[in-house]
């Protein structure tokens, strides 16, 4: 019992660390009227939905759950699956499950990665995914892992995606993100 809640405690410090890093660094990035583009606000309400919110083209605001974490959906090679942001997360990864959901086929075989997490050292397997969307942002040839069978609740979208995008932002309980 206390293994998942330390393990849940050790991703959430390290995501936390990383991202204050983070957030001073992209501060400092020049915002888009500086630079002469164009900042087309755009209600989310006519849009269909309220996640991700769209702020200028290529571009995106989440908010944060009522735990600070971001979740959105994200369009993997063509499919649907929630994910969690985890800016903590060198790699997208993928639980077993959402893997099969998603036609990504891993055999025993295949589980010859190693990851360090907060519960230790987990096997994992390589995958490369065509594209994956976030709202209007699509990043191509994305690597990514996938977890056995039961060892990760909610897949993650990692820094394997993030770090490809031009900019991304925490501020004020929401994450910007731009393609």
């Amino acid at each position: 019992m206390t293994q998942p809640v330390l393990w849940a405690l050790g991703v959430t410090s390290a995501a936390v660390t990383v991202a204050m890093s983070l957030v001073t660094r992209f501060e400092n990035a020049p915002h888009p009227r500086e630079r002469g583009e164009t900042a087309l606000n755009i209600d989310s309400t006519s849009l269909g939905g309220t996640n991700p919110t769209r702020f200028a083209p290529n571009a995106i605001t989440l908010s944060a759950d009522s735990n600070g974490h971001f979740a959105t959906d994200v369009d993997v090679a063509g499919r649907s699956l929630k994910m969690l942001v985890d800016t903590g997360a060198t790699i997208c990864a993928f639980s077993y499950e959402d893997a099969q959901r998603l036609g990504l086929r891993v055999y025993e075989q295949d589980f010859t990665r190693r990851i360090d997490t907060a519960n230790g050292t987990v096997a994992a397997a390589n995958v490369r995914i065509p594209v994956m969307r976030v709202g209007t942002i699509s990043i191509r040839d994305v690597e990514a892992v996938v977890l056995p069978r039961g060892r990760l609740g909610t897949s993650l979208l990692g820094m394997s995606f993030l770090r490809r995008l031009n900019d991304f932002k925490m501020s004020d309980g929401r994450l910007m993100m731009r393609g």
